[in-house]
């Protein structure tokens, strides 16, 4: 008998906080642990009845310092676990991203930004997290951070935030921002088993066997599961391939190159940028969040009037595609970089463009959104030059 073919997905109104929990929950997300703030409330919220009734666990904390550490607790034994907050939350988890990099512990960090700094613009846009996602918590290390600019990528980066996660043993970032939050929209998400799910590496060998931090050709050391006799020491310290606290230069030296090293080693992988009108593009735009759709919107525009523009989607920010970034500025005569800051990532870019092409900065810091007209303005205005 003929295969039945599958029904088509139906389409969804959801807002981009809606889209999180759809992705959390098809890519085996188990646990929750937040504190509810604004713009960021509605993954709370809606995670609170959905997570019991698939078997989850969902825990309001007492602050952003708790969730975090719950957070992290509940990875260690065996969950795939997130939280989600904004500005003022996310600067007090700082201290905890440090503590799940060094451990090396799995878990998703949703943070919706909106105006700052402090309590700033609760219930207005802003991109400033950008440069505190890359360096808030002390110390030399990587950072992966996604940026999600619609409702659908919202989706389809939260997937992608909890699969680097499990498969690199880091936290992974996941910036939003106030308008990609809470922007309706129609979309088709995949079915459940249509989500590509990585889970996190287990051990090959008996538990007499097991180094908790070894070395390993991808540099990611496998997790045991507790409970099942394999012998784990959790520390903030910097360890040994045991997990014990150690001062010998040697050992401290590897442990902090491996760190970078799984990073790096996968940069392809981890690396994730669209291209919309490039291969013939003069001038190029380079867009994140929720700037990106007016950014696509210019580019369109300018190109009806003769412009040859073409824009780079950037979701991931971080570590930052340096090598994309370079092979435009190559065959490009300007870049511009418009963001709902005073040039965080622009800065990245020019780094990253070493001087082969100009790079023009488009910022605002007032609480709305950059239009197309003003992109197309600045394209327009450069091209005739």
């Amino acid at each position: 008998m003929a295969e039945k073919r599958r029904k088509k997905a139906s389409p969804r109104l959801l807002m981009g906080n809606e889209a999180v929990v759809e992705a959390a929950l098809a890519v085996g997300c188990t646990f929750f642990a937040g504190y509810p703030i604004t713009p960021s409330t509605e993954i709370a919220e809606l995670l609170a009845r959905r997570l019991p009734q698939a078997g989850g666990t969902f825990i309001q904390m007492e602050d952003e310092i708790a969730s975090l550490g719950a957070v992290i607790g509940a990875s260690i034994a065996g969950a795939k676990a997130m939280t989600a907050t904004s500005g003022p939350g996310f600067s007090l988890m700082q201290e905890n991203i440090g503590y799940a990099i060094v451990a090396e512990v799995p878990c998703v960090i949703v943070n919706v930004m909106r105006g700052g700094p402090s309590s700033g613009l609760p219930t207005m846009p802003e991109q400033g997290d950008v440069m505190q996602a890359r360096w808030g918590t002390h110390g030399d290390h990587l950072m992966i951070v996604l940026a999600a600019s619609t409702v659908r990528d919202s989706f389809d980066v939260t997937v992608r935030a909890f699969n680097l996660a499990e498969k690199f043993r880091t936290p992974v970032i996941v910036l939003s921002d106030e308008t990609v939050a809470h922007t309706r929209e129609k979309v088709v998400l995949p079915e459940k088993d249509e989500v590509v799910v990585v889970e996190r590496p287990r051990p090959q060998v008996p538990p007499e066997w097991y180094i908790p931090y070894e070395d390993t050709p991808s540099g990611v050391p496998a997790m045991a599961r507790w409970g099942q006799g394999y012998r784990n020491h959790v520390t903030g310290l910097i360890h040994d391939i045991r997990g014990f606290p150690t001062q010998r230069p040697d050992e401290i030296a590897h442990f902090k190159s491996r760190l970078t090293r799984k990073i790096i080693q996968h940069i392809g992988e981890i690396t994730w940028v669209e291209e919309y009108f490039l291969d013939s593009a003069e001038v190029a735009v380079v867009a994140y969040g929720s700037v990106f759709r007016s950014a696509l919107s210019a580019v369109r525009e300018a190109r009806k009037a003769g412009v040859k523009a073409g824009l780079l989607k950037l979701v991931t920010l971080f570590p930052f595609p340096d090598e994309e970034i370079k092979r435009l500025a190559k065959k490009s005569s300007l870049i511009v970089v418009p963001e709902l800051n005073q040039g965080q990532i622009a800065r990245e870019v020019e780094r990253a463009a070493r001087g082969l092409c100009s790079v023009e900065r488009l910022g605002r810091i007032d609480g709305r959104l950059i239009g197309p007209k003003e992109i197309i303005e600045l394209l327009t205005e450069v091209s005739h030059a």
